[in-house]
């Protein structure tokens, strides 16, 4: 199996709750938290573009 090399999120906060990004010459993106790093999310380009869309169209928390 091919070894992933882990990047944190350059959104991740310095100390904790942060968000690891990996990619396979496949093109599956691998996601990780580092409170649960054996625990791994893996998707395809298109899905996580409309996921991300999806989020930042969401108003703020607590905005109504």
């Amino acid at each position: 199996m091919h070894e992933l090399a882990w990047q944190k999120s350059t959104y991740s906060a310095e100390a904790a709750n942060c968000l690891y990004v990996a990619t396979t010459p496949t093109d599956a993106i691998h996601l990780r938290e580092s409170d649960t790093p054996d625990t791994t999310l893996t998707t395809t380009r298109a899905p996580l573009h409309s996921l991300i869309r999806t989020l930042k169209a969401l108003p703020p928390e607590g905005a109504g």
